[in-house]
């Protein structure tokens, strides 16, 4: 019989965070996607749940406070070597999240933080993670539409 695979999946979390039709991403410092545009977002702690963590990952790393955090969907990334062994799988939950208030700030593990619209989205290519785009576009079908009757 041969030994199980040392990797596991890790549950990790992406906070999607939707204002004024853009979505918040920053430039990650570190592996895996060194350099490249995604959601804020990281490994969930023990005890946390989903919810918890995109919430917690977010302020981290771009000191945003949101709430109202709602599913979006699972995506699994799986990576192997050179050799084709199994590397790293990555369960990432995408988390919507309401921006509450603050300012992004490239913290923790981000070396840049900014809000993008479709246009600025789509104009990433290969600089963005796999999926971003896609992501976003799910979020942005899912938030709210802007209360039009206010000025009615």
């Amino acid at each position: 019989m041969s030994s199980p695979s040392p990797v596991r999946p890790i549950p990790a979390v992406l906070a999607v965070v939707e204002r004024d039709g853009a979505v918040l991403l920053v430039r990650r410092a570190n592996p895996p996607d060194q350099g490249l545009w995604g959601f804020p977002g990281g490994r969930m702690e023990m005890g946390e749940t989903h919810l918890e963590a995109a919430l917690r990952e977010l302020h981290e790393e771009t000191g945003i406070e949101a709430d109202a955090p709602r599913l979006i969907t699972v995506l699994d990334f799986i990576q192997h070597d050179s050799a084709g062994v199994l590397a790293h799988h990555f369960a990432m939950i995408a988390v919507l999240c309401r921006w509450r208030s603050g300012e992004a700030v490239a913290a923790d593990d981000a070396l840049e933080a900014r809000w993008f619209d479709r246009p600025a989205l789509a104009a990433l290519g290969a600089r963005a993670s796999l999926k971003v785009e896609y992501l976003a576009e799910l979020a942005l079908a899912m938030a709210p539409e802007p209360d039009s009757t206010a000025d009615a």
